[in-house]
């Protein structure tokens, strides 16, 4: 059954180009790394520039939890904490 997970980020103002830049190369390393990955996508808000939400969509459970056990994740992602203004707001949803 497919995973889905919406993570919504609050970043510090001022920090878009930085947090844009580390999220391109999350995206990119995802997207060549993760063969259980089917969509990771980056979005910013249109209301609010601070406010961005990733939609990440992965086959199964072992493929999430292999998400966020990847170096990748693990070594990139890190980069993000700078940026951000807070804990995300990480939704897990059932594919039907």
């Amino acid at each position: 059954m497919a995973i889905g997970v919406i993570a919504t980020i609050k970043i510090q103002a001022g920090k878009n180009a930085e947090f844009e830049g580390v999220a391109k190369e999350l995206m990119a390393a995802v997207r060549k790394n993760e063969s259980g990955n089917i969509a990771y996508q980056f979005c910013k808000s249109r209301t609010d520039e601070n406010t961005y939400v990733v939609l990440e969509l992965y086959a199964d459970q072992a493929a999430l939890e292999a998400h966020g056990k990847s170096d990748h994740f693990r070594t990139i992602g890190a980069k993000m904490g700078p940026c951000m203004a807070g804990r995300p707001d990480v939704q897990y949803l059932d594919g039907v």
